[in-house]
């Protein structure tokens, strides 16, 4: 599998698997909606600015993002390891607003409880048929 092969998979999943480090030194995974955008190596997600998770990407900027398909026979899974920014400067909050968040941020797009995980990813592991790859983003 490719890099575009790998985003084209992402893309059409509905859930990511997100990995922090937490002030312990232990992984922490959570579900969260698959990226709003996906810029070349970068995804971007929407997230509340007073979570755990933006606290300790605060700390701790590495971070794993899964993604997997199962079907009736095949699973597929991908692992990429990069790293976190908390962006909470205007333009990319503007990027990835959805009407519907409104719902989550009462203050809209200006929200301070709103903010962007903006993900750039490193390198890649493809599982597929008892098979791994590495993939170079």
């Amino acid at each position: 599998m490719n890099k575009e092969q790998i985003y084209e998979f992402i893309s059409k999943q509905k859930t990511a698997f997100i990995a922090s480090v937490n002030e312990q030194g232990y992984p922490v995974m959570r579900a969260m909606l698959k990226p709003r955008l996906i810029d070349g190596n970068e995804m971007y997600f929407s997230t509340n600015t007073s979570s755990n998770k933006v606290k300790q990407f605060a700390a701790n900027n590495k971070a794993c993002i899964y993604f997997y398909k199962r079907g009736k026979i095949k699973y597929q899974g991908v692992s990429i390891i990069g790293d976190m920014e908390i962006r909470t400067d205007q333009p990319t909050k503007d990027k990835i607003w959805r009407f519907g968040d409104r719902l989550f941020y009462k203050q809209g797009v200006t929200d301070p409880d709103y903010c962007v995980l903006k993900f750039n990813g490193k390198t890649a592991e493809y599982y597929c048929d008892f098979k791994i790859e590495q993939i170079e983003l």
